[in-house]
């Protein structure tokens, strides 16, 4: 990195220091994924008249920092450095300086030795077997031994695998496989670890994991520099494609290449693996080709942590803890309540653990259940306050069963109408807080002890029909996936 000197202010060696934090501090706040897609290629070139001047190589990039980050970069380089007052971000030519349109003179300072900039330092780290920026650098605790498995995600864990552990040269028997779940489930940990096992066992396979917001960061400036071959070349030359959260691939351009990038894999026998929030059939603004492509290989869905695997999620983390610190313990009773009051995803239960876990270290406290309840009430208020709605309730029982949402308020009594009414009777009552005449009301107007025969009808048929209860709790994952996604 280039040192940088300025009139009333620090030296060249103290502006790039403070760059250098910057650069950390983006990483912690917003996660390596959003880093090494947006700010991976900023750089910071000068300090001229109160302004730090930041540069990026294409116009797009530029835009998209300036829409939605700078503000937020503003903050930090006051907060670490008083005397400037925002920065200016400009487009960087090819030779690699900063362009305005105007001349600017920069006072540099040569003497001092440049550090490795974080950003190539971040990349390094990749173990990727392609160029550096063209995959998410993959996080060391995502593998497959730090998987807790269990009969929500066994199916999944399963499949992720056998795909990694496949030879080079053979066919792939899942392709695509398709895994789907609402947050904090353990998709991005299964493509993670795939890709971590595929590296130690085959290093000589070219494995592409990307967020969907760094494919369209890629395509994108592709289209911009007129270079779609290699953006092309850079997808289909791989021999493994994970693609992290596709339902917010956004854009008819990007979804058809996305359509053109998945068949041409699958015709080559690449293997590709995609996860997101919704089965195929269920993602919003995709051609119903590419949602065929999609569920024409496996697909599983990745159901919420159960008290078993909550509880083993517990002890897993905790174990990995407690190599670091040895004192560190939480009491049999700690554990229960946690695994008992966080029940919505994963994420939630780690950030529980971690939080306790500071504070156990750092306090001369020991955690009990009423200090592990003060330290998680943020959590478990944001759980149960989530408020799940009742027209969810009546929308995806409607798709479900094929009956209109109409048909379910209506005097319709036939045996197609009647059951979905009470199914969805029965989950506005077990669900949400509604009283018997709420529910009532917003079913037609139906009187509470109408409501109350539905509930128990169904109560009596789930106690003796397997397939019907299995089905009312697929009914409500989605509903509650519902829930997450409004949040």
């Amino acid at each position: 990195m280039t040192k940088i000197a300025a009139a009333g202010g620090g030296s060249g060696a103290d502006y790039n220091a403070a760059w250098e934090r910057i650069l950390q501090r983006l990483i912690a706040e917003f996660g390596q994924n959003v880093f090494q897609s947006w700010f991976a290629r900023l750089k910071f070139d000068g300090v001229e008249k109160g302004m730090a001047v930041l540069s990026v190589p294409t116009p797009f990039l530029r835009s998209w920092i300036r829409d939605n980050y700078q503000t937020r970069i503003n903050a930090m380089w006051r907060e670490e450095r008083k005397e400037i007052e925002s920065i200016d971000l400009r487009l960087r030519r090819p030779g690699g300086k900063a362009n305005d349109g105007e001349s600017r003179v920069l006072v540099r300072d040569e003497t001092a030795k440049a550090p490795q900039p974080l950003a190539a330092a971040a990349v390094s780290a990749m173990r990727d077997s392609g160029k550096a920026g063209d995959s998410i650098p993959l996080d060391p605790r995502l593998t497959f031994d730090n998987f807790v498995a269990a009969p929500t995600n066994t199916l999944a864990r399963a499949a992720a695998g056998e795909i990694a552990g496949t030879g080079n040269g053979s066919a792939p028997r899942y392709n695509p496989l398709f895994l789907h779940g609402g947050v904090g489930r353990g998709k991005t940990h299964l493509l993670h670890a795939i890709a971590w096992e595929v590296q130690k066992r085959q290093p000589q396979r070219k494995v592409r994991l990307l967020s969907t917001d760094l494919f369209m960061l890629k395509f994108v400036s592709a289209a911009r520099e007129n270079d779609t071959v290699s953006f092309k070349n850079m997808l289909r030359t791989c021999d493994i494609l994970l693609i992290d959260d596709l339902q917010f691939l956004q854009g008819k351009s990007t979804h058809k290449e996305f359509g053109y990038t998945i068949n041409a894999l699958i015709e080559s026998g690449k293997q590709i693996v995609v996860v997101a929030d919704r089965p195929p059939a269920r993602l919003e603004g995709f051609d119903e080709r590419i949602k065929s492509r999609l569920a024409g290989g496996l697909t599983l869905e990745i159901g919420a942590p159960d008290a078993v695997l909550r509880r083993a999620i517990l002890e897993k983390r905790l174990e990995s803890a407690s190599r670091d610190n040895a004192a560190l313990h939480l009491d049999e009773d700690v554990l229960a309540f946690i695994a008992r009051n966080l029940s919505s995803n994963g994420r939630d239960i780690e950030g529980a653990l971690n939080r306790l876990c500071h504070h156990a270290m750092h306090s001369n406290e020991k955690i009990t259940v009423e200090k592990a309840e003060m330290l998680m009430r943020d959590l478990m208020v944001a759980r149960e306050s989530r408020p799940v709605k009742i027209e969810w309730i009546q929308k995806i029982v409607s798709q479900v069963y094929k009956v209109s949402r109409q048909d379910l308020v209506s005097e319709r009594r036939t045996q197609a109408v009647v059951r979905p009414r009470q199914i969805a009777m029965y989950l506005c009552k077990t669900i949400t807080p509604r009283s018997l005449p709420d529910i009532g009301k917003r079913f037609g107007n139906r009187d509470h002890t109408t409501v109350l025969h539905a509930i128990r009808k169904i109560e009596s048929l789930i106690a003796k029909d397997e397939l019907l209860r299995r089905e009312i709790e697929s009914l409500r994952r989605r509903i509650e996936d519902e829930a997450d996604r409004d949040e």
